[in-house]
């Protein structure tokens, strides 16, 4: 892996810089209190800076998006041979629920995002934005047309099933139920 050069390093670090002061007076004010102003002050950067790395007060909070799809679809490229596409979301969708719990500003950043209408729309639109990529890696894999309704319905029913499993006491039975659905279908899951 190639070392960043000293201009994209300084680049991130006022990224960096930038999300921290805004996480920050977020979580002492709540959203609707702080300003654009406000934060690019705490960061010591112009509002015009600010946005050049942010192109909204929303998006300050999720700057995880490009490596999310990423890691989406690298669960459906890299799964081991034999395994469904299903169970490879499935089992992404179990590590990703578990990898920021640990994070010590987790549940007030969660907090923070449940009880901000905005910010729980915004975090809903930039998660679904995964779809259309999702989709065409799904596709791929079993070698139809980008627009397959059924690798579209697949990518779309399992990034909506992500607020289902994460709203669960126990997150692994319902992602094995929800991707368990999606894998056999709803018959097949039925009692007579």
């Amino acid at each position: 892996m190639t070392e960043l050069g000293r201009r994209e390093r300084k680049k991130l670090q006022t990224r960096q810089s930038i999300a921290d002061a805004a996480l920050e007076l977020f979580l002492a004010r709540g959203f609707d209190d702080v300003g654009v102003k406000e934060i690019a002050d705490r960061a010591d950067v112009s509002v015009t800076t600010l946005f050049k790395h942010f192109p909204s007060k929303e998006s300050l909070l999720f700057d995880e998006d490009e490596q999310q799809e990423a890691e989406l679809v690298g669960a459906v490229r890299n799964r081991p041979a034999g395994q469904s596409i299903p169970r490879a979301l499935r089992d992404h969708f179990v590590r990703m629920s578990y990898g920021h719990v640990d994070h010590p500003l987790f549940g007030a950043f969660n907090r923070l995002v449940q009880e901000t209408p905005a910010l729980r729309t915004y975090e809903h639109k930039m998660w679904m934005r995964h779809q259309e990529g999702l989709a065409r890696a799904i596709a791929e894999e079993v070698g139809v047309p980008a627009d397959d309704v059924r690798c579209v319905a697949l990518a779309r029913f399992a990034l909506e099933s992500r607020d289902v499993i994460f709203g669960r006491e126990d997150r692994e039975q319902a992602a094995d139920e929800v991707f368990g659905l999606l894998e056999h279908g709803w018959a097949a899951d039925q009692q007579s």
